[in-house]
């Protein structure tokens, strides 16, 4: 019987052959940590009496999620992850340097063919780049930093095969909120999703990038993609490294496979307050919005901005909300202003913030008032989820948002986009 991406990957870094279910130490490519996490792995770290991370160029910190600093607490917390960072040489990434997410890929950290952990449980976005991606906690983070080598269970496969070709005004954010509404908030839990098909062939990286993110919102370990000729394309754009990329064998043991035609498929719209709370837009439209956002580590990327000031040029945002434009680093950041769509976006209504997290986490930029409605382009819209547990958090695409702001209600973006 033939193997998974994921069991090829895990048993290739655990040096044994490892099937679902298998328990394994593997040997990590890449370490990376956030300033949620990081602070308590580094306690962790000194409480196991550790001098030295185990290679200073494969691990990473990262300050997104509060950036810059709402509190002196915060504050307290991004010097002590400083203070360690500099001490141990490794990679840092400080305020408005960009989301984690959208980092690691960029600079060039993970390659195709990899095990990486983050102390994130988006780490799982790797997956659209064929990378064995997945979050932990702080606790494993420290002793990934220390010994380069962590423990896992084989996961299960489920390969779900998308056919067919969106319509105008569809996108990759609609399918993968689409599948939540399907495969359910837990019904992947801990298995391995493989994403394959026409569908998938047709999307850019940056629109795999969403769909891997949230691949965890289904509750799967991660959310894997096999490198094809647009893959390697695009990290050979952002790293000079060598790597080799794994297919899965055609006799490869899988959970279940199910296959969709997606040809039909209209924009989605995830309700409150769970993800896979999931209605065509047609039944939702008109639902007035107080607040939209565009960005964060699901779609925050360039073509995402890209899509929105499309949309938006030359318009203006409804009259009594706001928008929030989140870019996904500070490269994208630069490229949107030379592109002109940030100018776009700013004089159609919309405030910019530095590039990180921005309103998704809920520290600050942007917390909701009592009883608002708010659309988002991020990946969770549980009770709270933006720092307000009486506001109600609507998931849609950059696309869907856009063209809602300018109703001031969920609308339709085919009645702009043909």
């Amino acid at each position: 019987m033939g193997k998974t991406i994921a069991e090829k990957i895990l048993s290739d870094k655990s040096k044994q052959d490892a099937k679902a279910g298998d328990i394994v130490i593997a040997d990590l490519d890449f370490v990376m940590g956030q300033d949620g996490t990081s602070p308590l792995a580094i306690r962790v770290f000194e409480e196991m009496k550790a001098n030295r991370v185990f290679d200073p160029n494969r691990v990473a910190m990262v300050i997104d999620h509060s950036a810059p600093s709402p509190v002196e607490g915060v504050s307290a917390l991004h010097k002590q992850m400083r203070d360690f960072a500099q001490k141990q040489k490794i990679h840092f990434y400080d305020i408005g340097d960009g989301v984690c997410h959208q980092l690691l890929p960029e600079k060039g950290h993970v390659l195709p063919g990899q095990l990486v952990i983050g102390a994130d449980s988006h780490t799982c976005t790797y997956g659209a780049i064929n990378v064995f991606s997945t979050g932990v906690g702080s606790t494993d983070l420290a002793a990934g930093m220390i010994s380069g080598k962590l423990w896992f269970k084989v996961p299960e496969t489920i390969r779900l095969v998308l056919n067919g070709k969106l319509a105008g005004g569809v996108f990759s954010k609609d399918l993968i909120i689409f599948l939540a509404g399907q495969i359910t908030a837990d019904g992947a839990t801990y298995m391995a999703i493989e994403f394959a098909g026409e569908v998938i062939d047709a999307l850019s990286v940056d629109a795999r990038f969403t769909i891997s993110n949230m691949a965890v919102e289904l509750g799967a370990k991660c959310g894997l993609m096999e490198a094809d000729q647009k893959t390697e394309s695009w990290v050979k754009q952002h790293s000079i490294q060598s790597y080799q990329p794994v297919l899965a064998d055609q006799d490869a043991n899988y959970n279940y496979v199910k296959e969709y035609n997606l040809s039909d498929l209209e924009p989605q719209v995830a309700l409150p307050h769970t993800v896979d709370n999931v209605t065509p837009i047609s039944k939702v439209t008109g639902t007035k919005v107080d607040q939209g956002v565009i960005g964060t580590c699901t779609n925050g990327r360039l073509e995402d901005l890209r899509i929105a000031a499309e949309i938006l040029k030359g318009k203006k945002i409804a009259a009594n909300t706001r928008l929030i434009v989140a870019p996904s680093s500070r490269a994208t950041f630069i490229a949107a202003m030379r592109e002109g769509l940030i100018e776009a976006l700013v004089e159609a209504g919309a405030a910019v913030v530095t590039p990180g997290c921005g309103p998704c986490v809920g520290t600050h930029n942007g917390v909701p008032a009592d009883g608002e409605n708010v659309i988002s382009t991020a990946n969770r819209n549980f009770k709270g989820r933006m720092g307000n547990n009486k506001a109600s958090i609507f998931l849609a695409s950059p696309a869907t948002v856009a063209v809602s702001m300018l109703y001031g209600s969920i609308t339709d973006p085919r009645e702009i986009i043909g």
